[in-house]
Parts: structure tokens; C-alpha cells; sequence
């Protein structure tokens, strides 16, 4: 009976013991880190910990940075942007751009005009320079007809006179009266809406771009909608243009719907109180129906915020005469206000500004002359001819 006494007391000192052993770990275990300052703080040991076990104090590192001077967060640098040359004038600064098309209006023009004598043969060979620079065959017979009967009557001898009756008829036939203006003052509690159309590959993102610069330049605030959805390409080029002014750009996924794009700016543009809101098209043309399809319901979309201010056709001149046939598509579709001609500067046929504006009726508002990003000029049609035909000298 002691034995069996003895065996429970034992057994009861031996659990004692192991419990006095745990249960201080755990509740070291679950004290929080102390707040106190100093490099590093240290934990009371529980009173609970049973003579003779020896426990280790808790140390809590530091903080990472004390002692380190306090992180300085620099603001990223406002981008600078461009400021675009201003317009007024800007036909004038780059007329040395026309020199290819200087060599047919100009020099070969001026080198039969100087001859002491006009023949018939002189004539054809004024005709022959007029219609090979794509003036066209039914302007270039009247350009000629009025010349010479000017100068049968006036009697002109020398070359600076029929230069000067030559720099007139020529500013006749590029309809000076016409209203190349620009429609881009916001009205009605929204901004003017240009609708921007063209064939891909005549440079119609890219002018976009160069027209907001334009607006810019005039004082006008630009948003960009970038409705060319089929080429993901367009859309990454026109922002990087509204980037570099400061020109905000509304775009869509790709192979989405061209016409919501085109909603959504204008709207934005409404938000926000843009000036002008300049709408990028795609320009495919391998099937004329779906493009009209596409056109049509890009400009009703967008004529629920209003009417479209301004609908610009692009063109490549140096396509000459194919220009005019392509322009007729576009034309069966959106009520075109204007014409931006691009790329005259690589052609020797500047006369297509003429026989663009005879065929179609419609004022050329802009012509590009030159890669740079300011090398979109308003069309001044003096300035133009003075550029074509050079000195007299």
C-alpha cells in the first residue's frame, strides 16, 4: 500500500514539473514586442519559469532605418512639351520644299514664256508642262487660253510681265475665295468635332497628328480619338503625337468598334471642355461597301453630341490623278469640307491642287511639305504660286 502511495505522489510531481515547464514557454511566445526605445528591447522572463531552467531573454531588432537620414521621395519631372511653330506664315517658310515641283511651274514655264516669240509650238509645250504636272487637261486649256489672250492684248514683251499674268491666271484657278478656314471654335457647350478621313498610306495618322499641332500652335485645346481600331499601330502613333503637346487620346481595343471610339471622345471632349476633338478613320479600301458602311455609322454616332464641324479628306500627291478617283469615295460617304494635301513636297506635280479643287469642288485647307513634325502649312494659293514658280530672274 506505501508503495503504491509513493508511485502517485511521484507521478503528481512529475506532471507538475513538466507543466511548469511548458506553459511558461507558451505564454513567452505570445507576449507582445516592447515599445520602448534603445537599440534592442528585452522581455521578462514569465514569473512562472521553474527554478533552474535557464531561459534566454527575447531580442527584438531595430528598426531598419534608425539612425539613417529620412528617405527623400523626388517627384518625377513634368514633361517638357513641344511648342509647335506658329502658322501665320508658315507657307512662306517653306517654300524651298516645293522645289521639285519649282523645276516644271517654274523653270520650264518661265524658260518658253521668255522667248521673244510665242508660237503655237510654245504654246503645246506650256500646255504640255501644265497638264505633265496634273493640273489637268480641261483647267490647263483655260489656264492657257486666258493667258495668251492677255497677252495678245497687253501687248507683253517681257518675261517678268507674263510671269505676273502667269502668277494671276494661276491664282484664279485655285479658287482664292474659297473658305479654307478652319472650323474648330467649340459651340454650344461642346467642342467642334473634325472628322478626319483618307486611304492608309497617305500619311492620315501621322497629319492627325500635324493638324492638332496646327490648332495647337493657334491657341486651341486638342483631344484625339483614335477610330482607326484595325491597326493597333494607328492608335499607339496618334497618342504619342497628343503626348509630345500635351493632347489627351481616347482609343478602344483593337478590331473594336471604330464608332464608339469616336463617341467616347467627343464625349470626353464635352467632359472636359476640349476645343477640338480630332477623330482618326481607317482608310481600307479593298471593300468600298464596308468602308461606307463604316464611315456612315462612325459620323451618326458621333452627330448625337452634334454635327460634325469639320470633315477632312487626306491625300497623297504624289498619286496625281489616282487621288482624285480615291477622293470620290470618300466623298459618296461624308460631306468632305476640306482637302490636307501631303507629300507635295516629294512631287513634281503640284498642279493636282488645282485639278482637286476643279473636280471636286471642295477648297484645299492644308498641304504638308516635309517629314517634320511642323511641316503642315495652311494653304495661302498666292503664296503657293509664288513658291512654284520661283524668280523671274
Amino acid at each position: 500500500m506505501e508503495y503504491v502511495v509513493a508511485a502517485v505522489i511521484l507521478l503528481v510531481v512529475l506532471l507538475a514539473g513538466a507543466i511548469g515547464l511548458v506553459v511558461p514557454r507558451m505564454r513567452r511566445r505570445e507576449l507582445p514586442p516592447s515599445s520602448t526605445g534603445g537599440d534592442t528591447a528585452t522581455l521578462e522572463r514569465p514569473s512562472a519559469a521553474e527554478p533552474g531552467v535557464e531561459t534566454p531573454p527575447l531580442v527584438v531588432p531595430a528598426e531598419a532605418d534608425e539612425g539613417l537620414p529620412p528617405l527623400i521621395v523626388e517627384e518625377p519631372a513634368a514633361p517638357v512639351l513641344d511648342k509647335p511653330e506658329p502658322t501665320a506664315g508658315r507657307l512662306v517658310r517653306l517654300r524651298a520644299r516645293l522645289s521639285r515641283s519649282q523645276n516644271v511651274f517654274g523653270k520650264g514655264l518661265l524658260s518658253v514664256l521668255s522667248r521673244d516669240h510665242l508660237d503655237e509650238d510654245a504654246w503645246e509645250e506650256i500646255e504640255d508642262s501644265l497638264i505633265s504636272a496634273d493640273v489637268g487637261v480641261e483647267a490647263t486649256q483655260a489656264i492657257v487660253a486666258r493667258l495668251r489672250e492677255r497677252v495678245r492684248v497687253l501687248g507683253s514683251r517681257t518675261v517678268a510681265e507674263v510671269r505676273e499674268q502667269l502668277a494671276e491666271e494661276l491664282v484664279a484657278a485655285l479658287e482664292p475665295d474659297f473658305d479654307r478656314t478652319l472650323k474648330t471654335t467649340p459651340h454650344d457647350g461642346r467642342p467642334a468635332v473634325m472628322l478626319v478621313v483618307g486611304v492608309n498610306g497617305a500619311g492620315k495618322t501621322t497629319t492627325c497628328g500635324k493638324i492638332g499641332r496646327v490648332l495647337i500652335a493657334d491657341g486651341r485645346t486638342v483631344l484625339f480619338g483614335a477610330a482607326d481600331t484595325f491597326r493597333a499601330a494607328a492608335a499607339d502613333q496618334i497618342q504619342t503625337w497628343g503626348e509630345r503637346v500635351g493632347a489627351e487620346t481616347v482609343r478602344g481595343p483593337e478590331g473594336g468598334d471604330p464608332a464608339s471610339v469616336a463617341f467616347d471622345a467627343v464625349k470626353r471632349g464635352v467632359d472636359t471642355g476640349i476645343d477640338t476633338v480630332i477623330i482618326d478613320t481607317a482608310g481600307r479600301l479593298q471593300n468600298k461597301v464596308g468602308l461606307m458602311d463604316e464611315l456612315g455609322k462612325v459620323k451618326r454616332v458621333v452627330e448625337k453630341h452634334g454635327p460634325v464641324d469639320e470633315t477632312l479628306l487626306i491625300l497623297d500627291a504624289t498619286t496625281g490623278q489616282n487621288g482624285l478617283e480615291q477622293a470620290r469615295v470618300f466623298t459618296e460617304v461624308v460631306d468632305v469640307t476640306g482637302v490636307v494635301l501631303t507629300k507635295l513636297d516629294g512631287t513634281a506635280k503640284g498642279g493636282i491642287v488645282i485639278a482637286v479643287q476643279r473636280k471636286l469642288g471642295i477648297p484645299v485647307k492644308l498641304v504638308g511639305l516635309g517629314e517634320g513634325p511642323d511641316d503642315l502649312a495652311p494653304f495661302e494659293p498666292a503664296a503657293f504660286v509664288e513658291a512654284l514658280l520661283g524668280s523671274a530672274a
